[in-house]
């Protein structure tokens, strides 16, 4: 593993070029199609056949497990194992570079401006499309679809995340913060937005593999805050030149997620119905500028802060 010491390069030096044995693009989009394929299609299938059809009846903790060896046999390995396919040397891949305390700081600031900024936008989102599901009759057939669609990751991430003991809430925290946080930044950031980087400009890569994550959690009212969140992420992979700080600032947004759940009893970044007066429009607004304003600072501070150390892109 390497050490905290900033590698004196950019972004287009040694350091980011990694030697393919295929097409970078090519690996990318291999790698999101045989994501998709094997976690959403055969996990899938695998799950409906082994609970016999019934997945409402299923024992939950069994559930859990399947999601677990899902992330894992399915997302995580597969990526491992086809970019040792794909390029000469995957640690140039994979990342790990041990970030400084003051790295992981401001990253995590930053989460903990984006999280409300984040929440506050779908107070404006839904207000926007329950107005427009009002006046017009094509949206609201939409809405109709999405809520249905809305209603079944509810439904399932409910089921995930409710807890009745102290060992089954550190159980959901495997299920729903450790593991897809490591496997699925070493899916996304590693694989596919490096190798993105290798052909594109770093914001393309960086938007590009944002995208598919976003479409990839078939969240339909989380679209644009999951694209949003998954640029965070390849932000900071891209610029700390490690993966080590988008898997924590992941498993501390899906922590977040699961405590809200705990405390308030609902999950407020995945949830749709939240609903917002007109007098409220004016406050959210005023959130999202503000909170939004400071994090275009802090972004901007951070890429200082990495140029000041030759660390650039």
């Amino acid at each position: 593993m390497q050490t905290n010491e900033l590698p004196e390069n950019n972004f287009n030096n040694n350091d980011d070029i990694v030697e393919a044995k295929i097409s970078p693009i090519f690996a990318a989009l291999i790698g999101l199609i045989g994501g998709f394929f094997l976690y959403q299609i055969v996990g899938g299938i695998l799950t409906l056949i082994i609970f016999d059809m019934d997945l409402e009846n299923a024992p939950i903790n069994s559930l859990r497990l399947m999601t677990i060896g899902g992330q894992i046999l399915f997302i995580l390995l597969p990526s491992l194992v086809f970019a040792q396919y794909s390029y000469y040397n995957i640690s140039k891949i994979f990342r790990f570079r041990i970030p400084s305390i003051k790295e992981i700081g401001l990253f995590i600031l930053g989460l903990f401006i984006l999280s409300p900024f984040l929440q506050s936008y779908l107070y404006l989102q839904n207000y926007l499309i329950e107005f427009l599901a009002n006046n017009f009759s094509i949206v609201k057939s939409i809405k109709e679809l999405l809520d249905y669609l809305n209603s079944l990751v509810e439904k399932t991430y409910s089921n995930l995340l409710s807890a009745s003991n102290i060992l089954e809430f550190l159980f959901v925290i495997l299920v729903v913060a450790v593991v897809p946080a490591i496997s699925e930044e070493i899916m996304f950031r590693g694989l596919i937005q490096r190798s993105f980087e290798q052909k594109l400009r770093p914001i393309i890569a960086i938007s590009v593999t944002a995208i598919f994550f976003s479409l990839y959690h078939f969240n339909p009212y989380g679209v644009v805050p999951l694209t949003i969140l998954g640029f965070y992420f390849g932000y900071a992979a891209i610029y700390s030149k490690s993966l080590i700080i988008p898997i924590l600032l992941h498993f501390l947004n899906n922590f977040s997620a699961i405590s809200l759940y705990h405390i308030i009893g609902s999950d407020e970044l995945l949830r749709a119905d939240v609903k917002a007066t007109t007098d409220d429009l004016i406050i959210y607004l005023i959130i999202v500028i503000i909170l939004g304003t400071l994090l275009f600072f802090l972004l901007s501070y951070i890429k200082k802060f990495y140029s000041s150390l030759n660390h650039n892109f």
